[in-house]
């Protein structure tokens, strides 16, 4: 069989803020595949409040990206490590290095690059009342 083309591998279109729903395996692929390069500029774009669901024990945490980097340098902190930093998550993942692969990612709320610090504070605060992700959750602030 002769080699026709050598192409570059399909393009994965961003879902939407509101629509994203991925595995930590998936992460992996959004943060490193050159397929999500669509992925990777939306998440740069934005920062806002976002939800990591623990499908091995339905623990959830709820989390801000509002650095420089917004969604996409946060983000890329868990597909580093598993636990972004976080207390509760480090833990897990020192008890099980690989418990990562058990987290879903999602998008709670997103805000412009230009809001204020005290408006997305606000929003990661009531998100975790009412998700109770402190009392039954990962978050320990």
């Amino acid at each position: 069989m002769a080699v026709v083309e050598i192409a570059d591998p399909q393009t994965q279109p961003f879902p939407g803020f509101d629509s994203l729903l991925i595995s930590y395996d998936e992460l992996q692929a959004v943060i490193a595949d050159d397929r999500y390069s669509q992925w990777r500029t939306a998440l740069s774009s934005v920062q806002g409040i976002y939800l990591i669901a623990d499908t091995k024990n339905g623990k959830l945490y709820v989390g801000k990206a509002d650095g420089a980097e917004r969604f996409l340098g946060r983000w890329s902190d868990y597909a580093r490590n598993g636990h972004g930093g976080n207390v509760a998550l480090r833990e897990l993942a020192g008890a099980d290095a690989s418990h990562a692969r058990h987290f879903q990612f999602s998008i709670l709320r997103v805000f412009s690059p230009s809001a204020p610090a005290a408006q997305v504070d606000t929003a990661e605060t009531h998100f975790k009342k009412a998700l109770l992700s402190r009392q039954t959750g990962h978050n320990r602030n």
